[in-house]
């Protein structure tokens, strides 16, 4: 036995002693676990597995060595060897079958390991396993289930993934994580409707655990958006134990230059950053130094690559915790982090939180309020926050003239696709919408069928989603008198393909009430237009934003039916549409949407007024009063059905509400609907 350098000589006399104990069989298995786990806060991983080893080697006989095999695999695992660990938790298994805990974590070293059937089968054997009612057998029968569950998911199994969560929701409804992402797969399932509450799961018990994100795609209420997304903020990320980061005093920007850092997942081949790109590279390098701190998945592409060569500084943290990421963003003391994930996939919300730099600032990834208490601004556009809707909003509105970047450089493939090639009828008249399918709603799929029924010959073009998915979209039309093959789908392919083939496409309906935004500047570059309507919250007005800035503002209607009409008059008129199309190609190269410089102006602008603030004392302050109050009132309300009120309804409707529960336990007035009587 060779003695490894810094191996303290108390830890490494205290791994001799067990040895021996092990060998001549006078070390208990509570003393065993005791001692391998001194050795191993004393940084010798190494030596804790190898002291299990010997242990299992001279004391099979014992009546629990299952549990030494156990924490054997974990010790195993620690150090890298899974192969061993695996072998160490099936003979736990095979020595004692009731043992629940290593079917959990074989499962995991499986799916790590590549072997996805394996993982799940061993999940699946300890779901059958736990017929016993007893704290333990439910708690990993949940756990197994969840794991399933995250895995057929991954794997776009969604039906066999929606009915592993399912069966957690009946024996638990209050588990927020699994909910959220039950609502998840039923949208992009086009399961409708999407929270229907059974005896044991309520409505209440959905609406708590949905997340932002989801809630987008839902509802048309920004009110309990905002209040949604506080309560996310609370119960995922929360209130740093202690502050990491020392108070920075008021600094000024280094040698007169603002530095800007970029926070994001997405800084790859992806809608974000596709449209950001064009903007680091615009950025004025004599006023400002650019950062980008990237969280995404570990390839590289031709997008990062452009980003890379972009920006001044490149930094990976996905290797770093949440504090050591906070520590280098402040270290390079950035003076203005912008967050262009929000509360999507991969983001390190918990890094701004620390608050590494002075000001923080919500932009682009995420269409919405982030109710949380460390980011100052929300940069938005007229249109997206109209006056009088900041009330929405826990961060101060500032406005470009059109919020969302765009990248004026966008690869189109060269040879364009026939309609043959994409299976849609050559002399119809073809509608598409081709956002992903969790936009698609019940409300808004009965608009579209009243539009492809009053315009004859005329198909409706969707992004694929799985082939049950599609089946039940067709189902869905056939069940509103259009027939099921008038509804067609586009596979998903690369992005210069994509953009390719719009031009197969007449004309394209938004959804409601999440609304293309990339999408439908892919659509308006290569020259389809879109018809649209604003509602209140921010994922519904943002394509009535685009439409506008593309020069075609007479495409964002007033209300839903005149989006029907306009839909149907444009399907039957194709000379009023051949206007409308060459109005927007003549505008293209020229227009606000397309104005790289000009936003980048606008947004240098922003952040220019924005340090003003700081320095002066005046930061924003995020308004967080009474969030909690309604997101409670936004449980008991009937969310999908909100987007037909009306906007005036839609605020008496809370204001009652509030009324209501002031009259049972008084509410201090806020700056939104509950204001000082």
């Amino acid at each position: 036995m060779t003695t490894q350098p810094n191996e303290s000589e108390s830890a490494l006399a205290l791994f001799k002693n067990a040895i021996e104990k092990s060998f001549s069989r006078k070390l208990t298995i509570a003393d065993l676990f005791m001692t391998a786990a001194q050795i191993k806060a004393a940084g010798l991983d190494r030596r804790a597995a190898e002291l299990y080893k010997h242990w299992i080697a001279f004391n099979s006989d014992d009546p629990v060595v299952y549990a030494a095999y156990f924490n054997y695999a974990t010790a195993l695992s620690e150090t890298g060897d899974r192969p061993g660990a695996i072998n160490a938790l099936r003979e736990a298994i095979r020595i004692q079958p009731d043992f629940q805990p290593p079917y959990i974590n074989l499962g995991r070293l499986l799916e790590d390991s590549g072997q996805i059937g394996a993982a799940v089968a061993q999940w699946m054997a300890l779901v059958e396993r736990t017929a016993a009612i007893n704290g333990d057998a439910v708690a990993h029968r949940l756990s197994a289930l969840q794991q399933t569950g995250r895995v057929l998911e991954s794997l776009n199994k969604d039906e066999a993934a929606e009915d592993a969560l399912r069966q957690i929701l009946e024996i638990d409804p209050k588990r927020q994580e699994v909910v959220q992402h039950w609502i998840a797969l039923r949208q992009r399932q086009c399961k409708w409707p999407v929270m229907p509450p059974s005896e044991r799961v309520s409505r209440a018990d959905l609406a708590n655990g949905i997340s932002s994100l989801s809630l987008a795609n839902h509802c048309d209420d920004p009110m309990f958006q905002l209040a949604k997304a506080h309560h996310y903020e609370k119960r995922a990320i929360g209130r740093p134990e202690r502050r990491l980061l020392p108070a920075e005093p008021k600094r000024t920007a280094a040698k007169g230059k603002l530095r800007i850092g970029y926070v994001s997942s997405d800084l790859r081949e992806h809608a974000v950053g596709f449209a950001m790109t064009d903007v680091l590279e615009s950025h004025d390098r004599a006023h400002f130094e650019i950062h980008a701190y990237y969280c995404g998945i570990a390839r590289n592409d031709p997008t990062r690559e452009r980003i890379v060569a972009a920006v001044d500084r490149w930094t990976d943290i996905n290797g770093m915790n949440d504090e050591t990421a906070a520590r280098k963003i402040a270290e390079d003391e950035i003076d203005i982090l912008v967050d262009l994930n929000g509360y999507t996939k991969d983001a390190r919300t918990k890094v701004f939180s620390l608050r590494p730099a002075p000001i923080i600032v919500n932009w682009f990834g995420f269409p919405g309020t982030m109710g949380s208490p460390y980011h100052h601004y929300i940069i938005a556009d007229p249109v997206i926050v109209p006056e009088g809707s900041e009330i929405y909003y826990s961060e101060k509105v500032l406005r470009l003239p059109c919020y969302q970047p765009n990248d004026r450089k966008r690869v189109v493939a060269p040879s364009r696709p026939t309609r043959a090639e994409a299976r849609l009828p050559e002399d119809a008249f073809v509608y598409c919408s081709l956002n992903g399918m969790q936009k698609l709603t019940a409300l808004t799929f009965d608009r579209w069928a009243r539009i492809l029924t009053a315009v004859p010959g005329s198909v409706l073009w969707l992004l694929t989603g799985t082939e049950q998915t599609n089946d039940r979209v067709r189902a869905e039309a056939k069940a509103r008198g259009v027939a099921p093959e008038r509804i067609v789908f586009a596979d998903k392919m690369a992005n210069p393909e994509h953009l390719a083939r719009y031009a197969l496409a007449d004309l394209f309906l938004d959804n409601f009430p999440y609304g293309a935004h990339t999408t439908a500047a892919d659509s308006l570059w290569m020259g389809v237009p879109i018809v649209t309507y604003p509602g209140r919250s921010f994922a519904s007005r943002v394509c009535a934003s685009l439409v506008r800035a593309a020069g075609v503002g007479e495409l964002a209607c007033a209300s839903a039916e005149d989006y029907i009409a306009l839909a149907i008059e444009l399907g039957k008129d194709r000379r009023k549409l051949a206007g409308v199309r060459d109005k927007l190609a003549r505008a293209r190269d020229t227009s606000l949407l397309f104005d790289t410089p000009r936003l980048v102006a606008e947004l240098e602008t922003l952040y220019r007024a924005m340090w003003s603030d700081y320095e002066s004392g005046a930061l924003p302050r995020p308004d967080l009063r009474n969030l909690d109050i309604y997101h409670e009132i936004g449980l008991d309300l009937d969310l999908e059905k909100i987007e037909l009120q009306s906007d005036a309804d839609y605020a008496a409707l809370y204001e009652r509400k509030l009324a209501e529960w002031d009259a049972a336990y008084p509410i201090e007035p806020d700056a939104r609907m509950w204001r000082p009587r």
